[in-house]
């Protein structure tokens, strides 16, 4: 495959805009993205998936060997490489995009790998079966449905982990991210999960301006960590 540049990206992201206007649903896109996804996101300095492992391992309470982790819109398998790094061995993983779980699936990486379309179809895990839950970038709009952090609290064991990551995208008009802030604290309030920390940065990613070539534009993100209240 020839080198990626972000004249290629500018390219797919006015292409994968245009799809979108035209009907095609969020999981068509990613099929359609994943062959360059990942080395898309390394040009476009992606910071996420590194910078949620790290919270996660600098707040997880036993031995990482043992812990049971879920990746929730797991797309390639980003954060287990990350993870494994601090130790963390067993993964669970679910995405809507076949192309994305093929993709993950060659990482070798996951115990178990499911293609499952989220807000239809509720999480098909027994409660409290996970030591760590992780969404990385799928909480924007039309991705997941926001009733999803309920059951993320469900399928965490007493005491675990939930890490989940918002990018705020200038196209958004700053709503989503209000929203989704909203409803984070509205289960903090419902004493479902307990804040342990909430981290902006400036440059989550470099975002290739679809408009003018020569502007370079990062987009600001936050990592969320919670932790479910033990029994």
């Amino acid at each position: 495959m020839a080198t990626r540049t972000t004249k290629h990206i500018r390219s797919t992201m006015k292409y994968l805009r245009e799809c979108h206007l035209e009907g095609m649903t969020t999981i068509e896109k990613y099929d359609k993205w994943a062959l360059t996804y990942e080395s898309d996101l390394d040009i476009m300095e992606y910071q996420s998936p590194k910078l949620a492992a790290d919270i996660i391992a600098s707040h997880f309470n036993g031995k990482p060997e043992d812990a049971l982790v879920l990746d929730v819109a797991c797309g390639p398998g980003q954060l287990p490489k990350l993870m494994n790094k601090h130790g963390f061995k067993n993964f669970v993983g679910i995405d809507g995009s076949k192309e994305m779980i093929k993709l993950a699936t060659e990482t070798g990486l996951y115990e178990e790998l499911k293609e499952i379309l989220l807000g239809p179809n509720p999480l098909p895990f027994k409660a409290g079966m996970f030591d760590v839950v992780a969404m990385i970038g799928a909480l924007q709009p039309n991705y997941v449905p926001l009733s999803i952090l309920t059951e993320l609290c469900q399928v965490t064991k007493p005491g675990g982990l939930i890490c989940v990551s918002k990018t705020n995208h200038t196209s958004d008009n700053n709503k989503s991210t209000v929203a989704v802030e909203k409803e984070l604290q509205s289960l903090v309030d419902r004493g479902m999960w307990i804040r342990i920390e909430s981290k902006k940065f400036d440059k989550i990613m470099k975002t290739p301006n679809v408009i003018d070539e020569e502007a370079e534009e990062y987009t600001s993100g936050t990592i969320h960590l919670f932790r479910v209240p033990s029994v």
